[in-house]
């Protein structure tokens, strides 16, 4: 065994292979700071608890969206529908011409006044509850204030690309 806090390029490479071998919903955290909306594309979403009503997100440590986050206490999560590929991109700073602000992304507000992907699947509205640090992601867990769900199919995460359930 090697030391418990160091790992090989092989042992990250087998792990990111793995994971990739699990299927994941993908979402949109959005929230505010100072320079306007800022968003980021998701796939560890999960329901936390029914009482109080809790979600989690996990977060890039390093993105603006976090520490936006953090600041404003608020953010939704937009669950994207097939055929909403071009918004996960963007917000996943993959897509041309790649921001984490709003712009030409078709959205409503939420009663919270953060952005909701037009067309979604699914959307929670949340305060933020607790941050935990994690690695080099913080576990955001927010308690939904409000929550819909829409018709529709929702893009799937898998093997390292987006697929529709049918």
């Amino acid at each position: 065994m090697g030391h418990p806090g160091l790992r090989s390029a092989e042992v990250e490479d087998q792990f990111k292979d793995a994971m990739a071998g699990l299927p994941a919903g993908v979402v949109v955290v959005s929230t505010r700071d100072r320079a306007g909306f800022r968003g980021l594309t998701a796939s560890s979403f999960a329901s936390v608890s029914l009482e109080p009503l809790l979600v989690l997100v996990c977060l890039d440590r390093f993105a603006q969206t976090r520490d936006a986050v953090a600041v404003s206490r608020a953010f939704n999560v937009s669950v994207l529908e097939r055929g909403q590929e071009f918004v996960a991109e963007r917000f996943a700073g993959r897509a041309p011409m790649v921001d984490p602000a709003w712009r030409e992304v078709p959205h409503v507000l939420g009663a919270n006044g953060l952005p909701v992907v037009r067309g979604c699947v699914a959307w929670f509205e949340c305060e933020l509850r607790d941050m935990h640090h994690a690695g080099d992601h913080d576990i955001a867990v927010g308690e939904v204030t409000r929550a819909r769900r829409d018709s529709g199919e929702p893009l799937v995460s898998w093997d390292r690309a987006f697929w529709r359930l049918c």
